[in-house]
């Protein structure tokens, strides 16, 4: 049997790749720190066009889901790509919404899932699993922000002041706790809440494996420009075996992602979060350690991602708490 990605697979990401090249996010990522989420919200329509988010909608509701390898595909070249705004958060909210529909509550998704498949509706979410447990991302910015408490779902009346993260792209608001319309309550919204986590578990990880990825390809092709003593840092053996256990780390990581795509248990995703996780966060250690003092400037892209690598490792499942659940399952 081979585990390989189908030749459609592959044009998938090598379309994805292109655009988002040719969009050149690095401006993108900064107007959306800055406040300006405009650019963004034009790149988040093209990738709606592109069929991203539909992959997480079910037919029934205008997707073309629900398809984790692909989405998984989708996301590494989103975090290769550095693409912002809270595209985990929305994939979840679908899920979530979809699973809610298959427990016999389908008026939420037939009102909010076309809009989210068609990119006409930025959503986030607040629940009790992610990190920090009651904060949305981007709550700001989001056409829907949904909150699980408990048995209970909710869309927010509002949210409180917004507080950035380590990565000022990532800014966390918390819903306003009482008033806001009610969706649905019962133990379907907890199955759905688990559901959703899962789908957040396995974007965020592919997302994490994009921003490793970036993060070695800008440091290998920094190595072998900078010189030192007359000759490339990239030849040096402390080097060479930095880079190399970065490679190897991400490489690891890469068929977890993928296999959690395929089986979709709770202890491979787990697995695969925080190999993805960890895996980004020594890229971005490696990234700083070879760029030296330059690494810490903000004006170098570079920035753009190393500040990603740590708070991806930890959202929608810290690494101790990924590896209790692998324990769990196993």
């Amino acid at each position: 049997m081979r585990f390989l990605p189908t030749e459609e697979q592959r044009s998938f990401a090598r379309s994805l790749d292109a655009m988002l090249t040719a969009a050149r996010t690095p401006a993108t990522i900064r107007a959306w720190a800055a406040g300006d989420p405009a650019p963004g919200r034009a790149l988040w329509s093209r990738l709606a066009e592109a069929g991203v988010f539909a992959l997480a909608v079910p037919e029934p509701y205008e997707g073309v889901g629900p398809l984790p390898v692909e989405l998984a595909t989708a996301f590494v070249e989103l975090g290769r790509h550095g693409v912002p705004g809270p595209v985990v958060e929305t994939v979840a909210v679908a899920a979530l919404l979809s699973d809610l529909a298959r427990s016999g509550e389908p008026g939420p998704a037939k009102r909010l899932l076309p809009g989210i498949a068609s990119g006409g509706t930025l959503a986030t979410l607040a629940c009790g699993y992610a990190c920090p447990p009651h904060d949305a991302l981007d709550a700001d910015v989001a056409d829907l922000v949904v909150v699980v408490a408990g048995d209970e779902l909710r869309i927010a009346a509002g949210h409180g002041p917004v507080h950035p993260s380590a990565d000022p792209v990532r800014r966390l608001a918390r819903p306003l706790p009482e008033g806001g319309e009610l969706l649905a309550a019962g133990p379907a919204v907890v199955g759905a809440a688990e559901q959703a986590v899962s789908w957040a578990m396995l974007a965020t990880a592919a997302q994490a494996l994009g921003v490793g990825l970036t993060l070695l390809d800008r440091t290998v092709a920094y190595a072998r420009q900078r010189t030192q003593f007359g000759t490339a840092i990239g030849s040096f053996q402390a080097v060479k075996h930095r880079l190399a256990d970065t490679l190897l780390a991400l490489e690891f990581a890469r068929p977890l992602v993928f296999g959690a795509a395929l089986t979709f248990g709770s202890a491979d995703l787990a697995a695969a979060k925080v190999a993805a996780g960890e895996a980004a966060y020594t890229a971005a250690r490696t990234a700083l350690q070879v760029h030296g003092a330059v690494g810490y400037t903000e004006e170098l892209d570079l920035s753009l991602w190393l500040r990603k690598a740590r708070p991806l490792r930890d959202a929608w499942g810290t690494p101790s708490w990924c590896r209790a659940q692998v324990l769990h399952g196993s």
